[in-house]
């Protein structure tokens, strides 16, 4: 019997893929579909429709995009907030 090598979570690439490639193609779809209907809702020329249509659909790529990034890449490092002494608060107090 083989056993299966287990893989870490953020090195399992064959995962991030599949959560990458299901996140883009319901994105897509559904910031068409939400185009669409905003198209049909407040516009009457059908080349309108197509462009709120093909905005829709850029705004779920790009959405997908981002999030498939920060997959990817892993998260943002967070910044440290800097060190206030007592000193200046105390002469902020002071000043008021």
């Amino acid at each position: 019997m083989v056993e299966k090598e287990i893989i870490p979570q953020q090195h399992d690439l064959d995962a991030k893929w599949d959560a990458c490639l299901d996140l883009t193609v319901r994105r897509f779809v559904y910031s068409s579909f939400a185009g669409a209907f905003g198209g049909l809702l407040f516009f009457r020329s059908p080349v309108t429709r197509w462009a709120s249509i093909a905005f829709g659909a850029g705004v779920g790529i790009g959405s997908a995009y981002a999030d498939c990034s920060r997959l990817f890449d892993g998260a943002p490092t967070e910044f440290a907030l800097p060190k206030v002494s007592e000193t200046a608060t105390q002469n902020v107090q002071g000043s008021e």
